[in-house]
């Protein structure tokens, strides 16, 4: 799973003409045939899980050999064979490590041959071991396969003026990979871009079987409603000068995970509700568990915006830089409600883990665990374990976790 911090950003276009017409096209080339939909009703109860996890290896520590030093990782995985994949964004390179913890294969690096990276921004990992890396600067995707030698390179589909780049995730059985542009942190443009936020996160294929990737809508998230689409002219001028539009602040985000079938499992409201979604057919069924959001009160922002600006104060800003982050934290707008919801992911059996908010706002909880057939297995009780940043084959979990001087490792583990 991607390190990438969540901004809900954003569809850059020259025109809100131009984005009602290419809303409506994609309206009428997405539409799915309609499935009814099967809503289970989960227990209220929790049965507690107490499972036994090991730690097998951690690597990226400074005392490590000179290939774990990272600068920047990126993204994670596992490939069939158990081997951590790790994609140091700063490097450009990618590094395949053994169930040993021992370096196998490093792929990639900067430059403009094949198998050289341009400014790549994340990484999936297909079962098989084939790589997926999305290149921001040379506006495709790079395929290794899984004996680890460069394969070719896929184009990205749309105008060269506009690349967006966010988590992608490999979908089994397939040479394709799920992603939510609508939560890119990389955007590249050039020229004078409007930029408005979509009216909902689109949970998009791209397959990469051809020399240009083809794109369809597995399913249509729902996003809360900016109102930035009713702004005037001028003020959408002015955001073209600053693309990171955000949506108040405690909004729900979109949680989700591609599960062993190549459906997706999604969690899009304030609600426990998880919405799994197949390609072709749309959500065809509803998971929920009766435990309603908390409403934001006034105490809770005042705690939240306290919380924020001492964490300002421990950074290293200055001056004007000090002053404009202190007014965005004072004059932010907040959510009415605190989502249930704050986390999801899936593991290589198809378990669901959908992490509950914890006692304050913005802390962790109960870690619930789902199929995506509707069966509740039980929960881990909160501080039990986080969220894995992936989950591997026969239980491995690889978690990144970093020191009090910011230095990032990855560790892995087991669960039983």
């Amino acid at each position: 799973m991607s390190r990438l911090p969540y901004i809900p950003l954003l569809t850059i276009i020259t025109s809100l003409a131009t984005l009602r017409a290419t809303l409506a096209a994609t309206c009428l080339l997405s539409t799915t045939p309609a499935t009814a939909q099967e809503i289970i009703d989960l227990p209220a109860e929790d049965r507690t899980l107490e499972p036994t996890f090991e730690e097998l290896y951690r690597v990226g520590t400074l005392a490590g050999e000179d290939w774990e030093q990272f600068g920047d990782i990126q993204s994670v995985a596992f490939d069939g064979g158990g081997n951590l994949v790790v994609f140091d964004r700063q490097s450009q390179l990618v590094f395949i490590v053994g169930s040993d913890g021992r370096l196998v294969r490093e792929l990639g690096g900067p430059g403009e041959g094949p198998g050289e990276l341009g400014t790549a921004a994340t990484m999936a990992v297909m079962p098989d071991g084939r790589v997926v890396l999305s290149d921001l600067g040379r506006r495709g995707y790079h395929l290794f396969g899984a004996d680890r030698e460069f394969d070719r390179m896929v184009r990205m589909p749309g105008p060269a003026s506009l690349t967006r780049v966010g988590f992608i995730r490999a979908q089994p059985g397939a040479t394709a990979i799920v992603s939510v542009p609508s939560q890119a942190t990389d955007v590249v443009t050039r020229g004078a871009y409007a930029v408005i936020l979509p009216s909902s996160h689109a949970v998009e294929r791209a397959i990469l079987s051809g020399e240009v990737s083809e794109t369809d809508t597995i399913a249509e998230a729902w996003m809360p409603p900016t109102g930035i689409e009713d702004l005037p002219e001028e003020q959408q001028r002015i955001l073209a000068q600053n693309p990171f539009v955000l949506l108040p602040e405690l909004s729900p985000e979109v949680h989700w995970g591609v599960l062993p079938d190549g459906s997706v499992a999604f969690a899009d409201s304030t609600t426990w509700t998880v919405r799994i979604a197949e390609a072709g057919a749309g959500v065809v069924r509803i998971l929920k568990r009766p435990f309603q959001p908390e409403p934001v009160t006034g105490r809770i922002i005042r705690a939240e915006r306290d919380r924020r600006l001492r964490r300002l104060e421990e950074t290293n800003r200055q001056g004007d830089d000090l002053r404009r982050a202190r007014a965005r934290i004072e004059n932010a707008e907040f959510a009415d409600e605190i989502p249930v919801i704050r986390g999801l992911g899936v593991t290589w059996d198809g378990h669901i883990w959908v992490v509950r908010r914890g006692e304050e706002p913005v802390s962790n909880g109960v870690i619930d665990v789902v199929t995506g057939d509707g069966r509740y297995l039980g929960s881990y009780p909160a501080g039990t374990t986080g969220l894995p940043d992936a989950f591997g084959p026969n239980g491995l979990m690889a978690f990144i976790e970093e020191d009090e001087l910011g230095v990032a490792s990855v560790v892995v583990r087991r669960v039983r």
